[in-house]
């Protein structure tokens, strides 16, 4: 069960930050879940870096550390293109 909520999140936290950053019409579910794992190790990478504890659990605060690397994995793939 818990597999299955991290995927949740990850598509809910991708499918945010496509909204953000206007990709949202470009990109389909499996993208978006996608991204939005990828987003959170991000997230909780940057989040380390400065200092804050990373990903805590099934709450709000992974959320919005997932959505913060969501967007910056859009944004450098936007910088590479």
């Amino acid at each position: 069960m818990g597999i299955i909520l991290w995927i949740i999140l990850g598509g809910l936290a991708g499918w945010i930050a496509s909204m953000i950053m206007g990709t949202d019409a470009q990109m389909g579910a499996l993208a978006n879940i996608i991204l939005g794992i990828i987003g959170g190790v991000v997230g909780g990478l940057i989040m380390m870096a400065l200092g804050f504890s990373s990903l805590t659990g099934f709450n709000i605060y992974s959320m919005l550390v997932a959505i913060l690397g969501s967007v910056v994995v859009i944004w450098l793939v936007r910088v590479i293109r």
